[in-house]
Formats: structure tokens, sequence, C-alpha cells
């Protein structure tokens, strides 16, 4: 084959390169309603994946959008979902709400706390068991 017929090709393969990797593209922060986002992503690293660094990216990226803002995020729920099998990918979706940095609520500290939904055998998965987590204020 000569080099002629070989570019079209790889022009192709190339092309087809670039569209399946921004369909892989996590997304960004979303608006569900009114002050409440939710920012959820997947990590297609499989059973090398790491969840901690996972969840830490997602919490990181809100406060960073929140930070652009002149706000602070104040977490509601989250949903951490394990690895699973056939391309089951570990994920975590992350709701939280923006508030003025002055807002008395922006100085009560709060945590991410598993609900006890996570004993539901409706929300099992092939890989396990999705934990979900509600905020709770620091006392």
């Amino acid at each position: 084959m000569n080099s002629t017929y070989m570019s079209p090709i790889k022009i192709a393969l190339i092309a087809f390169s670039v569209l399946s990797l921004s369909g892989c593209a996590n997304p960004t922060v979303v608006q569900i309603s009114p002050g409440v986002y939710e920012l959820s992503r997947a990590d297609h690293g499989g059973i090398f994946g790491n969840k901690n660094a996972l969840k830490s990216g997602v919490i990181g990226d809100a406060n960073a959008f929140a930070e652009k803002q002149g706000m602070v995020a104040i977490p509601i729920s989250a949903r951490e979902h394990p690895v699973g099998i056939l391309a089951d990918w570990a994920s975590y979706e992350y709701t939280f709400k923006l508030v003025d940095k002055n807002n008395p609520e922006a100085k009560i500290p709060k945590i991410l706390v598993a609900n006890d939904s996570t004993r539901n055998p409706e929300w099992r998965s092939l890989g396990g068991v999705d934990v979900f987590y509600v905020a709770k204020q620091v006392k």
C-alpha cells in the first residue's frame, strides 16, 4: 500500500480516538436547583483506581468552583459507587450548596456520614453496595 492510501486511514483513526476520548471526559459542575449543585466523576482505573483520590478530587473541584464565585461549598449528600465488573466503573457523586463566606452557615462544620440506606439490597450493583452519605453538623 502506498502512503496516500494510508493517510485517510490514519486521519480516520485519529478522529475516532479524539471523539472517543472526548466522550469519556468527566462532567462539570451542574446546577440542580437554585444554589444547589452536583459534581459527579467516574474512575476508569478499574481495580487499579483510587477511590480516595476520586472522592478528594470531586470535593476539591467543588470547593474550587465555590471559591471562584466568592462562596463556600456546603455538603448536602454524596453517593459512592464501588468498582464492579464489565465496565462498572467506580464513581462519586457530590451534592452541595453555595453560601456566601459571611453567611453564618459557612462557619458551621459539616461532615458526610454514611446513611442507613446503604443496607438496602435494591441498591446493590455487580461491584458491591453503593454507599450514600448525608451531611451532619459536627458537634
